[in-house]
């Protein structure tokens, strides 16, 4: 494609063009459109990905790593829209749909009654996401990708039909450990240390799927704390709407579940600088700064 990512007029142009497309997908999520995440983040971002893709002869695999309330699955839906007006076929893929079937996480938990909920390492098939991954690398379309059902079994989730893809360009791949790798540590910020360190182990499993990401962008919030608040806010938006919702108190069991498993403070620094980009997120989810640690 005959396009020049880094001419600002370019992207102002192609704003312009596509600015009405933009504020009806943030009207379909229930996000108030900010221009200047739009001109500043989201536009940038999405003419970085097409020169990453343009770059190499076969599709992108893209990561994403965000915890909680960073806004990754936003983010993502919104570049997908945005590369597919630039001309690429994009796919928004989610760890969440390598979760393993229903039954097998019964019987996970009952195995270890420390898995009590999805999202932990180990409670999603590996094997089935590298095989995935290596199948768009070798361009051998149709794909079934696996997809999940959150709403399944009263909110446990379970497997849904697989979407078939005939083509795809460039696959956006997020998730809120997605890069993460073991490290060594002594665990003495979380009260669990066994289970802080058997996740760490477990995350070993994971490193062959992280590998086959051609690029990795990192939502990195300094103050994680700050899950917390975004998550409340999500609930209680969504109680005041008349959906179900959890209670504060549920909301902090269920970060500080996931901050057990894998503490933020402890696992993310390593990877900053390893990182293609760095999105540094505040209060109010702007992005205070955008770094390219590897360059």
């Amino acid at each position: 494609m005959d396009i020049d990512y880094e001419s600002e007029r370019n992207r102002s142009e192609f704003l312009k063009i596509h600015e009405a497309a933009i504020v009806e997908l943030c009207n379909e999520l229930e996000i108030v459109p900010d221009p200047d995440t739009i001109k500043k983040i989201w536009v940038p971002l999405a003419f970085q990905i097409a020169h990453w893709r343009n770059a190499q002869s076969r599709v992108l695999i893209q990561g994403f790593l965000g915890g909680q309330g960073t806004g990754k699955t936003t983010l993502t839906k919104v570049l997908a829209l945005l590369l597919n007006k630039l001309g690429y076929s994009t796919v928004s893929w989610s760890l969440d749909d390598l979760y393993l079937p229903y039954v097998d996480r019964v019987r996970l938990r009952t195995r270890d009654p420390r898995m009590i909920r999805r999202g932990p390492p180990g409670t999603h098939d590996v094997q089935l996401g590298i095989e995935v991954l290596q199948q768009f690398q070798r361009g051998e379309f149709p794909i079934s990708l696996p997809r999940f059902d959150k709403s399944a079994h009263g909110g446990e989730g379970d497997r849904s039909e697989p979407e078939l893809i005939t083509q795809a360009d460039i696959i956006l791949f997020e998730g809120w450990f997605v890069g993460v790798r073991p490290i060594v540590s002594e665990f003495e910020i979380v009260a669990d240390q066994q289970f802080a360190q058997a996740m760490n182990q477990q995350l070993q499993s994971y490193v062959p799927l992280w590998e086959l990401l051609d690029r990795f962008v990192i939502l990195y919030v300094p103050e994680y704390q700050l899950s917390k608040q975004w998550r409340k806010e999500a609930e209680h938006k969504m109680i005041a709407q008349g959906k179900a919702g959890m209670s504060d108190a549920e909301i902090d069991e269920f970060v500080e579940y996931f901050w057990q498993a894998l503490h933020p403070e402890l696992f993310i620094p390593p990877l900053l600088k390893q990182a293609d980009l760095v999105l540094e997120i505040g209060e109010g989810h702007s992005v205070r700064s955008i770094n390219y640690p590897i360059d």
